[in-house]
């Protein structure tokens, strides 16, 4: 299948190795600056094969990809997204999908009218440690889930700001809430039933007083079958990233998954005693170089599957509306300080423009 990549910067380098493992044939990499399309040409050794462009309208238009994953500004998704489906593309959409639910909406309607396949790029749901959990919960291990928790204790700092005047703006991107922890709230909604009741959350700015969003976001999730989840999530731990950890509680099981993006499974306790708790955590055990994690490949293998047997994708759009949905309704209820019911009708990272004061 021919594959374009719309977006070279910081997580692109995953996308190109995944499509290279996948045998997906590189035709094109598009970036507003072409300096970085080039970089990541040299990188991975694509010179004389792969073009590259500045407009991705252009590039659509000569080049025809089958298959086009976007890793722009999270502000630009949903624009070039519906722009690729028109011309007949499959798509990979990192993380979040768009910055409102009205464009979620229009990226899925658009999709299923044209029978094209649109995969969010959760790609955390791949993790080895996590499908097992998954498998856990599916099987009914736990009994009755009773609360889980989303905890992710990272850093960033003010170069990581200024290098990409985008991050942390309510226009293109959201704060820490929407960019680094939606991974892990996607998969803490998904191991509870995703059907939620109401949420109640706060954020704030403590550390970053140059960026419009939020660094620290805290919330408390009802699900409408009688689970709870707790998340918290802050880019302010100093000195560096601490970790990244995703718990269920059940009646007849504990689990922890930790490490650097919930990769290692810590805790394995399940009153069936189906497997050994230490066996489980030997062989669910990865090691990234990275918080981004080896879940790319999979997601890709995955697509790639999707289209050819006319399915779903794994981790569809709709599962990066419901992840969408959940840190816009945290928003909401910290700029009105009430509980927010499900579904949320409308949202859009924009509304919050006021939240804080930029100094």
């Amino acid at each position: 299948m021919k594959y374009a990549l719309i977006g070279c910067g910081r997580i692109s380098p995953n996308h190109v190795a995944a499509a290279l493992k996948n045998r997906l044939e590189i035709i094109a990499l598009c970036d507003c600056k072409k300096e970085n399309a080039v970089d990541k040409i040299k990188k991975f050794d694509l010179s004389g094969s792969v073009k590259v462009y500045d407009d991705y309208h252009e590039m659509l238009r000569r080049e025809c990809p089958q298959i086009v994953a976007i890793a722009t500004e999270s502000g630009k998704h949903a624009q070039i997204a519906l722009d690729c489906l028109d011309y007949g593309c499959h798509l990979i959409i990192e993380k979040p999908i768009a910055l409102s639910l009205g464009d979620a909406d229009r990226i899925i309607e658009k999709a299923n009218r044209m029978n094209l396949k649109v995969c969010a790029c959760h790609q955390n749901r791949f993790n080895k440690s996590i499908r097992k959990i998954r498998e856990a919960v599916e099987k009914n291990r736990f009994g009755k889930l009773f609360y889980g928790t989303a905890h992710i204790r990272w850093h960033r700092d003010y170069e990581y700001y200024d290098r990409a005047k985008w991050r942390g703006t309510w226009e293109q991107d959201g704060g820490a809430l929407m960019n680094q922890c939606i991974h892990n709230i996607d998969l803490l909604r998904w191991m509870l039933g995703d059907d939620i009741e109401e949420v109640v959350g706060m954020t704030d700015r403590l550390a970053h007083e140059y960026i419009e969003a939020e660094d620290f976001g805290i919330a408390l999730i009802r699900f409408k079958n009688g689970a709870y989840g707790i998340v918290e999530g802050t880019t302010d731990v100093y000195p560096q990233n601490l970790e990244e950890t995703l718990y269920l509680f059940g009646e007849k099981g504990t689990v922890k998954a930790g490490g650097q993006s919930v990769n290692v499974i810590e805790e394995w306790r399940f009153s069936d005693m189906l497997d050994d708790s230490e066996t489980v955590k030997a062989q669910f055990h990865e090691n990234p170089p990275n918080v981004y994690g080896y879940g790319h490949t999979p997601l890709y293998a995955d697509m790639i599957e999707a289209i050819q047997n006319d399915r779903q994708p794994y981790v569809d759009a709709e599962a990066g509306k419901r992840a969408l949905e959940l840190v816009l309704a945290i928003y909401k209820s910290s700029l009105t300080k009430t509980a927010v019911r499900f579904p949320l009708k409308e949202g859009a990272t924009g509304e919050f423009r006021k939240k804080f004061v930029v100094t």
